[in-house]
């Protein structure tokens, strides 16, 4: 009996390997959890075509917008785990909803195989210029000798969480205002709605060159060429950095010698001029890794995520 187990053990290992030799031997769909026109969108069909390009079949991108990305996440889970339905995602449907949804259709960390990160996005504090600060020290003053009167905007995990950091760090108490996506808050902090946000550079930066909003620090660890004059937060604030990554993966399930296949067109695909151009104009850098790096890296994220959303008191919704 174990002599039988071994040689189907050796037969399995085999037909993958084989499986994997030919693949991708038909069309793949990258599923992605968001809008056309958003920046995942964006990068999905930047890889999409480069990986088209290379293997001569047909890449499409699906998107399944909704439930913070539940929809996408649980359509890849189930699907069939051969690398033809695969899931390009964020840190909001990996890190995030596991600490802020009670009902999650999905386990992060279970129905899934990580092929690669693939690119990492700083965000930029901004205030509306009314609010008569110019740096970070000042507004962790001001909101010192006025606790609880400021207002933050928030439409996304990432601006949610990157700013209860800050208040964490600073002693300061900012009012939650929470809004459907990013832009219609950032509309709001310039109409004077609200007071600051911590939020893409995507949404934000051509509001900063218009005058409209103010930066005060950016969440990398240092200062980005994009924005040279733009102190890191942490300049002021030892230790602070956050920020949002694109990543994908497969079902779990899907055969090792297939996700190192994935991995590797994935790396071939961002390291295209065309999709690391497309990823520095959302604000964003190629983050390459391996499987196992991705695996090692989610894992770190979902227990940060969850230690700043339990110390600041939120709960699931």
């Amino acid at each position: 009996m174990p002599a039988r187990r071994t040689l189907l053990a050796l037969a399995l290992l085999s037909c993958s390997g084989v499986f994997a030799q030919s693949f991708p031997s038909r069309p793949i769909t990258i599923v992605v959890g968001s809008t056309a026109g958003s920046a995942t969108d964006g990068l999905a069909r930047a890889v999409a075509a480069e990986v088209g390009k290379e293997t001569g079949q047909s890449v499409i991108v699906d998107n399944r917008a909704g439930a913070f990305g539940g929809i996408a996440a649980q359509h890849v889970a189930r699907s069939q785990p051969d690398g033809y339905t695969v899931f390009m995602t964020t840190n909001t449907t990996q890190s995030a909803n596991p600490h802020l949804l009670k009902k999650l259709p999905y386990d992060p960390l279970k129905d899934f195989a990580p092929v690669a990160l693939l690119a990492k996005g700083p965000l930029l504090l901004v205030v509306n210029p009314k609010l008569g600060v110019n740096s970070i020290a000042e507004l962790v003053a001001l909101a010192k000798r006025q606790p609880g009167k400021l207002n933050y905007g928030s439409g996304s995990s990432s601006a949610q969480v990157a700013t209860e950091l800050f208040q964490q760090m600073t002693g300061t108490k900012f009012n939650y205002v929470p809004y459907r996506a990013n832009p219609p808050a950032v509309m709001d902090l310039i109409a004077g709605q609200t007071d600051l946000m911590i939020v893409d550079l995507a949404t934000t930066v051509p509001q900063v060159k218009a005058g409209k909003l103010k930066a005060l620090g950016i969440s990398s660890p240092g200062r980005l060429s994009l924005m040279p004059g733009v102190p890191a937060i942490s300049e002021s604030l030892p230790g602070y950095e956050f920020g949002y990554w694109n990543a994908l993966y497969a079902p779990a399930g899907t055969p090792a010698p297939v996700v190192q296949k994935l991995n590797a067109l994935m790396r071939n695909a961002m390291q295209t001029a065309t999709v690391s151009g497309v990823a520095q104009q959302s604000g964003m850098e190629t983050a390459l890794s391996t499987p196992e790096e991705m695996d090692r890296f989610q894992i770190a994220e979902y227990e940060r995520w969850g230690r700043i959303i339990k110390a600041a008191g939120i709960q699931p919704e």
